[in-house]
């Protein structure tokens, strides 16, 4: 694991994959799919992660940050499966 997060549960679920390079290490949950946390390709010491995951943030509180609710895709163009405004883009 990347010595900057701590995962205090269920570790033992996480699931990694890796492709090309196999420099980026993407992490996910191995029971409901959910991208948790990433190590960047294009700077290794860095990583990127789900917001969602972290135990007491609740990301449609963060001010100017777009986010998915994972109902409604921002392709979808159906009107009546159309995402509220604020929640158009992905994490």
């Amino acid at each position: 694991m990347l010595d900057g997060i701590r995962i205090v549960q269920g570790q033992e679920h996480l699931r990694r994959y890796q492709f090309n390079t196999l420099v980026a290490r993407h992490h996910f949950c191995g029971h409901c799919g959910i991208y948790t946390h990433h190590q960047r390709r294009s700077f290794p010491d860095q990583y990127g992660y789900n917001v969602g995951c972290l135990e007491g943030v609740n990301p449609f509180l963060i001010p100017d940050v777009p986010v998915n609710d994972g109902v409604h895709h921002p392709a979808d163009r159906d009107s009546a499966h159309a995402s509220p405004a604020g929640a158009a883009a992905s994490i």
